[in-house]
């Protein structure tokens, strides 16, 4: 180990920080997942190396290609992929340097174009700094994992969010980077491209050849050291809908109004959230079972929770950027199409909001606490006001509290610096691709509120509705890390929810560091291509081995 160490500080720059201390090394294996509640899913590593320029991450490459040297990187941006495996690797026994990537920060901003350009350890915070500095209007794309989580990371994972450009990766414009084998990559139109500014690649996305850039996302064949997005530009007018469906029984006739108002208002608005009843308590309320309860709740805690906190069984929220004149015409679209089901509907720009929130801000705190309808309602406010930060592309915490829901300490945290990791809190995600189709949906549903509590999983559903025709359902699994019985359930839960929902056609689009070892099955035609590419571009198999590749 101290001779491969030694390579590495020899051969990288000075300002490289290198960490082999164990109490370092182990807040890189800390996660959401409990993965280190089994021994034969516990990480190990040799070292973390944190670079500070791009030309080291090539370095690195070329010495882990060094046949005299034996080791294997793992990349992290942040490392807060909560839920998917945080910044453990996914390799559970090797010579394992974790290349850190947090402290390559640069970012370089076309305000006329609305192109940004970052490198991966540029967060969600970072970047609305810099446009807040600058007084730019360009929204963030940001995700509800959080401020400190990093844009590149997320896009390469293929995630989304609810402003505008909905699909991150869809909004990559270019990518730079290294293959595994330590070359350089730069798309056609760069090398060609004879100007000073080398502008022009920034703009197309598709490039001039084969599109390669793809292989960087959901892959080990690369490292992406540069990235540039399209940003969504703040509209003139913008308001957030809500919209309450007082039965469960009208999820099957809202779906095609749903699927309507994305197919008529692409562009205008956003993705549409539909959460059920549990997981909006989930935002508003304490769990009744206790934080650290390993049950699920009752239907009459659901009941009294919902009469408490005014929470119907389904609701739908949704957003619309437009101009002052499109806006007003959409919100009268918006509201005949969704009369044809008994709703409530709440716009954030309406009196009734703002009255609410002048009302709160002039109303001293101990008349509100001695008032639970009060305190319901001021907390209500809150998350929406939350909600609406987010859809206008700054970055927020609120969507974090969700992976306190079964901590003890749950209420001992600073909602400032919340990080479910370091909090040791308890979560795992299934997050399939469901049929945009009402039969299917409640097929759907009613597969998770049988399979759930029988591990004392709280069926927790969310669908994002991403266009008319496609549908990812989010399930987060919440548990207590510190009990070893809730930490078995949670993953057999998942695994249940995986293997059965597979044979009713729910595919996960994203799966966690354990799901990537045990679910991929390198014999299948796809794979057998996948892994033909990594043996070209990563012929030592040194960079990031089994990550979405089962070799």
């Amino acid at each position: 180990m101290k001779g491969i160490l030694e390579h590495i500080e020899k051969k990288l720059s000075t300002a490289t920080e290198i960490i082999c201390q164990a109490d370092e090394l182990n807040k890189y294996l800390r996660g959401t997942e409990g993965f280190d509640c089994y021994p034969d899913k516990k990480r190990k590593l040799l070292a973390v190396v944190k670079v500070t320029t791009a030309s080291d991450v090539q370095s690195l490459l070329l010495l882990a290609n060094n046949p005299e040297l034996s080791f294997v990187i793992y990349p992290i941006s942040s490392g807060r992929n909560w839920g998917y495996g945080t910044s453990q690797p996914v390799q559970i026994s090797a010579n394992c340097i974790i290349l850190d990537l947090s402290k390559l920060t640069n970012i370089d901003f076309d305000e006329e174009l609305g192109l940004v350009t970052v490198e991966p350890g540029v967060t969600q915070q970072h970047l609305s700094d810099y446009l807040a500095q600058r007084g730019d209007k360009h929204m963030v794309p940001v995700t509800g994992a959080g401020p400190d989580c990093s844009l590149i990371g997320n896009a390469i994972e293929r995630g989304y969010g609810i402003t505008p450009y909905t699909d991150h990766f869809a909004a990559v414009t270019a990518v730079v980077g290294f293959w595994a084998n330590g070359s350089p990559y730069q798309s056609a139109i760069s090398e060609l491209d004879a100007s000073e500014n080398s502008l022009v690649n920034k703009t197309y996305k598709w490039g001039l050849g084969p599109y390669l850039e793809g292989l960087f996302t959901q892959s080990n064949l690369g490292i992406v050291t540069q990235m540039t997005l399209r940003l969504a530009a703040v509209k003139p007018a913008f308001t957030s809908f809500f919209i309450q469906l007082k039965s469960d029984d009208l999820l099957e006739d809202v779906i095609p109004l749903i699927r309507q108002v994305l197919r008529d208002y692409e562009g205008i608005v956003g993705s549409i959230n539909l959460m059920d009843q549990r997981r909006l308590l989930s935002m508003f309320a304490v769990n009744p079972q206790g934080t650290a309860s390993h049950k699920v709740m009752t239907q009459q805690d659901i009941t009294r929770l919902a009469n408490e906190n005014d929470t119907p069984p389904w609701t739908i929220i949704g957003s619309i950027y437009a101009t002052k004149r499109v806006l007003k015409a959409v919100k009268i679209e918006v509201k005949q199409i969704f009369n044809q089901v008994p709703h409530r509907i709440v716009f954030s720009d309406s009196a009734l909001i703002s009255l609410g929130n002048t009302v709160f801000e002039h109303t001293p705190e101990f008349i509100i606490n001695k008032s639970k309808k009060l305190l319901m309602i001021k907390k209500q406010l809150s998350s929406f006001e939350k909600g609406k930060e987010i859809m206008l592309g700054k970055p927020n915490r609120v969507a974090l509290n969700l992976a306190y829901w079964r901590h003890k300490d749950a209420d001992n945290f600073d909602n400032k610096i919340r990080s479910p990791a370091y909090d040791r809190c308890g979560l795992l995600w299934y997050a399939p691709l469901v049929v945009m189709k009402p039969e299917i949906l409640r097929e759907y549903v009613e597969f998770v509120r049988a399979v759930c509590p029988q591990f004392n999983i709280e069926p927790f559903i969310t669908f994002t509705n991403l266009r008319h025709d496609c549908v990812d359902s989010t399930i987060p699994i919440v548990f207590d890390l510190d009990n070893p019985q809730a930490v078995t359930d949670a993953h057999q839960c998942l695994e249940k929810l995986v293997t059965q929902g597979l044979k009713k056609g729910y595919v996960p689009y994203r799966l966690n560091i354990d799901q990537q070892l045990t679910l991929i099955n390198g014999g299948t035609d796809f794979w057998g291509s996948v892994n033909k590419i990594k043996k070209a571009l990563d012929p030592n198999e040194v960079l990031s081995p089994q990550r979405y590749n089962p070799q």
